[in-house]
């Protein structure tokens, strides 16, 4: 162990001189979080890396292309020294010396300065990771990142935690796989009071939330003389009314056939708080997940995404079965497990190939996926004699035998 560690301090850089030299990997690391935090940031270099070239292409930094000339640091506050040439960052570092200007070295940390810790943050929690001795970025970045997830899916609670605010959350949570939501979809159910779950969500999820979170199953809300979508609305605004802390937690996104607007307007209405958490669809993910990709070069440069829940010839049917037939890319059909036969009667129909491929991916990303292939003239039957349950997502085009052609 050093004799004296390194003196950990937060820079407020927001308008100082900030001078990199260097354009590499390393700059390319650390130029987002210094424009982040604000800094007046001047490159010094005769090279760029793509990245770092459009950061000065979009104004986000000065870029001298150049190499460092003796007084480049005048006025600086800080200074990142990352070049290839040891003996150009000892010139560099020995005038940061003289001007007092605290200096990070890539190359040589023991002769630096400062030295940048691995950071991360969460929720207004920055977490800053140095070893005591020489820095161990492995080691910095594995405790950094095991504090901020732990801060962030409420595994690690803070002594004092910060205050909730009562509302509702309508969070996406993904397309079943409790690790496909997302980061603060989960940090969201860390903090409830209520959860309203529905069916297709991340049930796993639910197994882990603390004993005193009430966990109400929106199939199950008595629904009286109210339609579901009544209920499940009237749910919410009771339970955030009494001043608690609300997530409704849906399957896939909740604005993709999911009637997360609806529920927001309710909310509106009621006067209360709501946040809107984006997740990851089915639509998009359960396809990948089976090793279907919805789009693929040479093959299919659009996808449509149609739900399936009535049929093409009930009049509440708000699909243009017609024109669909007539695309060249990639249909998805979600709720349609039940009206496959009927649908694809009518893209036939309308024009569509009856040996254009389908796939039927029952359960998506969960250990009960499985998957179903036929075509579009047979499709009907093969669910019908494979018993395909609901929930199953549709991928009708090219594309779902795409992987076998490799």
């Amino acid at each position: 162990m050093v004799e004296h560690p390194a003196y950990p301090v937060g820079l407020r850089l927001t308008g100082r001189r900030v001078v990199v030299v260097g354009g590499g990997q390393v700059a390319q690391r650390r130029l987002p979080a210094l424009i982040a935090a604000g800094a007046d940031v001047t490159l010094v270099s005769p090279s760029a890396t793509p990245s770092v070239e459009a950061m000065a292409d979009a104004g986000e930094i000065r870029w001298e292309r150049r190499r460092f000339q003796d007084g480049d640091l005048a006025d600086a506050w800080y200074a990142l020294v990352a070049t290839a040439d040891t003996e150009a960052n000892e010139r560099i570092s020995a005038e940061a010396e003289r001007s007092r200007v605290w200096c990070v070295r890539s190359d040589d940390a023991g002769a630096a300065t400062a030295w940048t810790p691995a950071t991360g943050r969460s929720e207004g929690v920055t977490v800053a990771v140095l070893t005591t001795d020489t820095p161990d970025p492995r080691r910095s970045a594995a405790i950094r990142d095991a504090v901020v997830e732990g801060l962030r899916d409420g595994t690690l609670v803070a002594p004092q935690q910060r205050t909730r605010t009562p509302g509702v959350a309508l969070v996406g949570g993904g397309p079943g796989d409790p690790d496909l939501i997302t980061v603060r979809g989960r940090r969201l159910l860390a903090e409830a009071d209520v959860v309203i779950a529905d069916r297709l969500g991340p049930r796993d999820l639910l197994d882990e939330l603390p004993p005193h979170v009430e966990v109400i199953d929106a199939a199950k809300i008595p629904y009286g003389r109210f339609m579901a979508q009544e209920a499940i609305n009237n749910a919410l605004i009771e339970h955030a009314k009494a001043g608690k802390a609300v997530v409704r937690l849906k399957g896939g996104d909740p604005y993709v056939f999911g009637r997360g607007m609806e529920e927001l307007q309710a909310l509106a209405e009621a006067g209360i708080t709501c946040t809107v958490v984006p997740g990851i669809s089915s639509s998009i993910s359960v396809p990948s997940a089976a090793g279907i990709p919805v789009t693929h070069r040479g093959v299919a440069h659009e996808f449509t995404v149609v739900s399936g829940h009535v049929a093409p010839d009930d009049p509440r049917s708000l699909v243009d079965w017609k024109s669909l037939a007539q695309l060249r890319g990639t249909l998805v059909i979600l709720m349609g497990v039940d009206k496959i036969g009927a649908i694809a009667q009518a893209l036939v129909t309308h024009g569509k190939n009856p040996g254009t491929p389908v796939a039927l991916v029952q359960e998506g990303t969960t250990a009960a996926q499985r998957r179903v292939d036929a075509t579009l003239g047979s499709v009907g039957e093969v669910a019908r004699a494979e018993d395909v349950k609901p929930p199953a997502v549709i991928v009708i085009g090219d594309v779902v035998t795409v992987n076998s052609r490799a």
